[in-house]
C-alpha cells in the first residue's frame, strides 16, 4: 500500500525505546511512527541532544515530531548519554563519544524493519551543532540534515569566546548545564533512578572550568568545528537561523562554503523553531522541512533544489525595545550564494564623523559599565533580553555619526570594520556597534562585533600589544538584514569595554584611533516579499496543567555605597504537570553581573539554578550556584551542587578552581 506524502497516517507514540550503544550503554528514545510502518517502512528523522525529552523539550517535541510522523516518517528523539532517561555519564559537550553514539543510533535506525534505511538528522542549538558534526562523519544512511541556530565554528562563534574575548555566557551556560544535566531520570521509567541520579551528581563536570582552560583556538575547539573541513559534509543541508539569536553567521557561511546541496533561511527570530518562534512573522517551517525530507529521504520532486540559496528576512528599522512581539519587514531571496556577491559601500571614520575621508585622531576610554544595553548574547528565555536604547552605552563610547540618508539603506550581510588603533596597555579589547539613529535620537543597535586586540592576527597564537604602537586590524560585525529609512542616520560606536557581554581586560585601557572605515553591504530594497512561505502549522500542543506561571525580570542596580553596578536577571520557568504521564517539573534561575565603572578587576559573575521534579510522592530538587572573578593574572571559580529528596539533603559537592589568564 502506497501512502502519498500528504495522506495523514495514524501513529504510535513510544515513550522509552532503548537503543544500545556498542559499549552496552542504553540510550532512551521517544519514537513517533506510523502504526503501519512495519508493513510500509518509512525514513527516520533523528533529534539527538541532552535537554531531556521527558520534560525539557516535551513542549516543542509535541508540536513537531508527531506532525512529521503522520506524514510518513519515524521521528526519534534521543537523550544523549548521561542525560534525561539515558544511561551513562556526560563528560562535555560535543565529545567524540557523543558523535560516535549518534552514528550508532543512525545505524540502528537504518537497520530497523520499519525504516527504509534513509535517515535525516534535525535539531536546534545543541541538536543543530551535532547534526553538522555527525554529517561530517559521513554515516552512509544519513542523507540530509536540518540544522537550526547552530555554528560551524566552536571557538569564534559559540557561547564561549567571540573575537578572542571571553563571553560571560561561558559561565552562564555552563551554570545551566551544571544544573540541567545533574538531574535524575524519571522514576517512572527507571527503577534504579536514585542510583543513576547519585552517579550523575558525583560525576557531573563543571564545564566553565573546562572551557576556561582553552582560551585560544586549540585542538579542543577545532574538534567539532566543521569549518575545519566543510567538504566533509556531504548530506544535503538546510540551515535555519534568526536575527534575534546569537548564531547569526552560520547560515550564510554554510550556504557559501558547503559543497553539498545547501539552502539557508534566516528570520527575525530568537533561539526557537520558526513555526512557534518570536518575534513574528513565523513561517510554515514544518511544511518547508517536509519538502526537504520528502526530496532527500523519499526521492520526491518537491522543488527544494530549485529554491533560492538564501532567504532572509529584511527587518524594517524600528525603535529600540527590550522585547519585540513582531518585526515588520519583508523576505529577500538570493538565487545563488548568500551575501558575498552583494554590492558594498565604504564610509570613513574621521574627526568629523562617519562618511568622507579625513583626519582621525580620537581617544577611547570607556567606563567598565559600558555595555549594559547590549542585551543577552543569545536570547532564549523570552524575557526582556534584546538590546535596549543604545544612547547610554554610546555616551560611554566614541561615536561617529553619518549624515541623514538620502534613500533607504538595506544592509544585508556582515559589515566589515577596519581600524588603525593603538593602546596604552599590552592587553586591550574593542567593541564596535553599527547603530541606527532615529530622528528623535533614539538609537537601535543594528549589529556589533568585539575583538581581543591580542588576537588581532590569530586566535590560536595571540600576541600582546606594544603600548603606543599602532596596528591595522579588521573586525567583521555579525551578519544582519536591516533596513534604515531615508532621513535617518548611521552611527559607529567604539568602546574599550562591553560588560556584561564580555569579561573585561585586566587594566583600564585607553585606545587611540588614527584611521578606520566600515564597509556595509547594500542590497536593493524590495517593494514586497521576494519569497512567500506557507503559514505556520504544528501538531496539538502538549497537554499540561500550569501550577506556577512563568516570569522574567531584568534590571540594573547601582550600589550608592560601593559604586558598583549590578545587572540582575531573574527567570522563573514556572511549574507544570504533564497530564499525559503525570510528571511535575519546573525551575528558577538567577544571575548577577557586577562591576565598578573604574575597576575591571571588580568584575564578578554569580549564577544560581533550582530544578524540581515531582513524581507521585517523590519530590526531588537540585540547587546549584557558581561564581567567577579574576585578578590581573588568574580567573577564580567556585561552584556548589546540592540535591534534595523532599527536604532531606542527599548529596552535596563544592569545587574551586584557579585558571591562568592567557592574553584575555
Amino acid at each position: 500500500m502506497n501512502h502519498p506524502s500528504n495522506a495523514l497516517r495514524d501513529i504510535d507514540d513510544l515513550a522509552d525505546v532503548g537503543i544500545e550503544m556498542p559499549d552496552g550503554c542504553r540510550l532512551s528514545a521517544r519514537v513517533w511512527r506510523p502504526k503501519d510502518a512495519e508493513e510500509n517502512p518509512v525514513p527516520a528523522i533523528l533529534e539527538f541532544l541532552p535537554y531531556r525529552k521527558r520534560d525539557g523539550t516535551a513542549a516543542r517535541d509535541a508540536l513537531t515530531h508527531p506532525w512529521f510522523a503522520k506524514r510518513g516518517y519515524a521521528c526519534i528523539r534521543v537523550d544523549t548519554r548521561g542525560n534525561g532517561d539515558s544511561d551513562g555519564l556526560m563528560e562535555d559537550e560535543y565529545t567524540q563519544q557523543e558523535q560516535d553514539d549518534a552514528v550508532a543510533a543512525i545505524q540502528w535506525l537504518a537497520g530497523q524493519s520499519w525504516c527504509t534505511g534513509n535517515v535525516g538528522m534535525m535539531g536546534i542549538s545543541w541538536g543543530g551543532f551535532n547534526a553538522l558534526q555527525v554529517a561530517a562523519m559521513q554515516p552512509a544512511p544519513l542523507k540530509a540534515i536540518i540544522t537550526l541556530c547552530s555554528t560551524a565554528d566552536r571557538y569564534a562563534d559559540d557561547i564561549h569566546y567571540k573575537g578572542g574575548c571571553l563571553l560571560n555566557e561561558n559561565l552562564g551556560w555552563g551554570a545551566t548545564m551544571w544544573s540541567y544535566s545533574s538531574r535524575t531520570p524519571d522514576p517512572a521509567l527507571r527503577p534504579n533512578w536514585r542510583e543513576a541520579w547519585l552517579d550523575r551528581l558525583e560525576n557531573e563536570p563543571f564545564l566553565p572550568s573546562v572551557w576556561l582552560r582553552h582560551q585560544t583556538r586549540d585542538g579542543y575547539w577545532q574538534h567539532g568545528s566543521v569549518c575545519e573541513d566543510f567538504s566533509a559534509i556531504q548530506a544535503a543541508t538546510l540551515a535555519v537561523g534568526g536575527w534575534g539569536d546569537g548564531y547569526k553567521n552560520t547560515v550564510p557561511r554554510l550556504v557559501e562554503q558547503l559543497d553539498a546541496p545547501v539552502k539557508g533561511i534566516v528570520g527575525p527570530w530568537v533561539h526557537k523553531y520558526p513555526h512557534f518562534a518570536v518575534p513574528e512573522p513565523r513561517i510554515g517551517f514544518l511544511q518547508e522541512a517536509l519538502r526537504w525530507w520528502d526530496h532527500w529521504l523519499k526521492g520526491l520532486d518537491t522543488g527544494v533544489d530549485q529554491d533560492p540559496d538564501y532567504r532572509a528576512y529584511l527587518m524594517d528599522g524600528v525603535r529600540p525595545q527590550r522585547w519585540y512581539s513582531e518585526r515588520p519587514g519583508r523576505w529577500v531571496a538570493e538565487d545563488t550564494g548568500a551575501t558575498s556577491h552583494l554590492p558594498c559601500q565604504t564610509l570613513r571614520l574621521s574627526n568629523d564623523g562617519l562618511g568622507q575621508a579625513g583626519p582621525l585622531d580620537v581617544r577611547v576610554s570607556s567606563p567598565q559599565t559600558c555595555g549594559m544595553e547590549s542585551g543577552e548574547y543569545c536570547a532564549i528565555w523570552l524575557g526582556p533580553d534584546m538590546p535596549g536604547d543604545q544612547r547610554p552605552d554610546d555616551a560611554l563610547s566614541t561615536c561617529f555619526d553619518g549624515a541623514p540618508l538620502t534613500e533607504d539603506l538595506s544592509i544585508v550581510g556582515a559589515p566589515r570594520v577596519r581600524l588603525r588603533i593603538s593602546a596604552n596597555r599590552p592587553q586591550a579589547q574593542v567593541a564596535v556597534r553599527l547603530n541606527h539613529i532615529h530622528p528623535d535620537g533614539a538609537t537601535t543597535r543594528i549589529t556589533y562585533g568585539v575583538l581581543n586586540l591580542s588576537h588581532r592576527d590569530d586566535h590560536a597564537r595571540p600576541e600582546p600589544l606594544t603600548p603606543g604602537t599602532p596596528y591595522d586590524m579588521t573586525l567583521d560585525l555579525d551578519h544582519i538584514a536591516y533596513r534604515v529609512p531615508k532621513g535617518h542616520r548611521l552611527r559607529i560606536a567604539v568602546s574599550s569595554a562591553y560588560w556584561p557581554l564580555i569579561w573585561p581586560s585586566p587594566e583600564p585601557v585607553e585606545l587611540h584611533l588614527t584611521g578606520g572605515d566600515v564597509t556595509i553591504p547594500n542590497r536593493q530594497s524590495p517593494g514586497s516579499d521576494e519569497y512567500q512561505f506557507p503559514p505556520p502549522d504544528s501538531e496539538t500542543p502538549q497537554d499540561v496543567s500550569t501550577l506556577r506561571n512563568v516570569k522574567n525580570a531584568r534590571r540594573v542596580e547601582t550600589d550608592m555605597n560601593s559604586g558598583e553596578t549590578h545587572l540582575v536577571i531573574e527567570d522563573d520557568f514556572g511549574l507544570i504537570k504533564d497530564n499525559q504521564h503525570g510528571l511535575v517539573y519546573g525551575g528558577t534561575a538567577y544571575e548577577c553581573w557586577s562591576i565598578h565603572p573604574d575597576d575591571p578587576l571588580s568584575a564578578k559573575g554569580l549564577c544560581r539554578w533550582t530544578q524540581q521534579m515531582i513524581r507521585g510522592d517523590i519530590d526531588l530538587r537540585t540547587e546549584t550556584s557558581c561564581e567567577m572573578w579574576s585578578d590581573n593574572r588568574e580567573f577564580f571559580l567556585k561552584a556548589t551542587l546540592k540535591a534534595y529528596e523532599g527536604e532531606k539533603l542527599v548529596y552535596s559537592r563544592d569545587m574551586e578552581d584557579i585558571v591562568p589568564r592567557n592574553q584575555i
